[in-house]
């Protein structure tokens, strides 16, 4: 038998692996016998563990939630897996980055001699895809805030900053509080977005978590609404992509590239690529508006033949007049372009 400190340590590991034990497997588990499961059970309380008793048939035992985080424990591939993801947390947007920093020192302390290595030898720099402007930082309050309505169900308000406030602008002092059904708490390009039905505009909205001051107390419970689409994904998508809920582009255009489908499909992103041979494809591409669509085929670098519509052709020509007049009034230079 084992002795009394690592049993209670094994004891803790049944626990955390599932919901309920019954009380006859734990003992078969740790080859003790019930009135040993019972002495240890007691042991673990007086440690600072929540473990309830529940009866029935199968009566056993449960590592309940508490009202301090206790000590856990992880084996390896769970240790590797909190140590990585901590590495990464400074791309969240979440305001957590001291706090992941000192949970991963805590975390490495402690772990084996084995892991720590593997650790060590994974060395993750988090870089973040260049930005016109950066990625506001949300406090992770509001986001706690924002997530315990979306699941609770509960109407929430608040206070919404526009995207440039004026200096001094306090939106306590004259806009009413939004009120809406929370839905949905997601990430989107490195930012943070409540999706939500808006009650006042009858309509669903997406909002900045940075912009959001949530007012309490919560109001009433609701029933939530099915999102359009079905899919928070597909939804936001296509909130992004400026259409109407259809999640498509509002511009869309088919092209013949003088190009392997297996070349082109690398960076088409979210477009359709048919392979028409060895060196050619046809793709299916959308973007915000025709000029920026007829800029991005541009990037393959390639014969081109438009299939349609007619403003993708009309934007390849307003590009491509611009594009002269913009060599012509380029100063000579004796470097040549390769």
């Amino acid at each position: 038998m084992q002795k009394t400190s690592a049993r209670l340590l094994s004891m803790l590991s049944l626990l955390q692996a599932r919901r309920d034990w019954p009380g006859a497997l734990l003992a078969e588990r740790l080859d003790i016998s019930p009135r040993t499961v019972r002495r240890d059970v007691d042991r673990l309380r007086e440690l600072g563990y929540p473990i309830v008793a529940f009866k029935g048939p199968d009566g056993g035992y449960r590592l309940d939630a508490g009202t301090e985080l206790p000590p856990l424990l992880f084996d390896d591939e769970q240790a590797v897996a909190l140590a990585v993801a901590l590495q990464i947390a400074t791309t969240t947007g979440a305001g957590i980055e001291e706090a992941a920093a000192r949970a991963l020192n805590t975390v490495r302390q402690v772990m084996p001699a084995r892991l720590r290595r593997r650790i060590d030898t994974l060395q993750v720099t988090a870089v973040e895809r260049p930005a016109i402007r950066p990625n506001p930082q949300v406090d992770s309050s509001v986001l706690m805030t924002l997530s315990a309505a979306v699941h609770a169900c509960e109407v929430l308000r608040f206070d919404y900053a526009p995207a440039a406030p004026p200096e001094g602008f306090n939106d306590r002092a004259g806009s009413p509080p939004r009120r809406v059904q929370p839905h949905h708490l997601v990430t989107w390009g490195g930012r943070w977005y409540l999706v939500a039905w808006d009650l006042d505009r009858e309509d669903w909205r997406t909002f900045r978590a940075d912009r959001i001051t949530p007012r309490t107390p919560t109001g009433p419970r609701f029933t939530p609404r099915e999102l359009p689409g079905g899919e928070v994904a597909a939804f936001v998508a296509s909130r992004f992509r400026g259409s109407d809920g259809s999640a498509d582009w509002p511009c869309r255009g088919e092209v013949i590239l003088d190009l392997p489908a297996a070349v082109v499909s690398r960076y088409a992103q979210d477009g359709v690529v048919e392979e028409l041979g060895p060196d050619r494809c046809r793709l299916v591409l959308g973007s915000w508006s025709w000029p920026g669509l007829a800029a991005t085929i541009g990037r393959f670098d390639a014969a081109i033949e438009v299939v349609g519509p007619a403003e993708l052709r009309d934007a390849f020509a307003h590009l491509a007049r611009r594009y002269a007049d913009a060599a012509r009034d380029a100063p000579a230079t004796p470097t040549q372009i390769p």
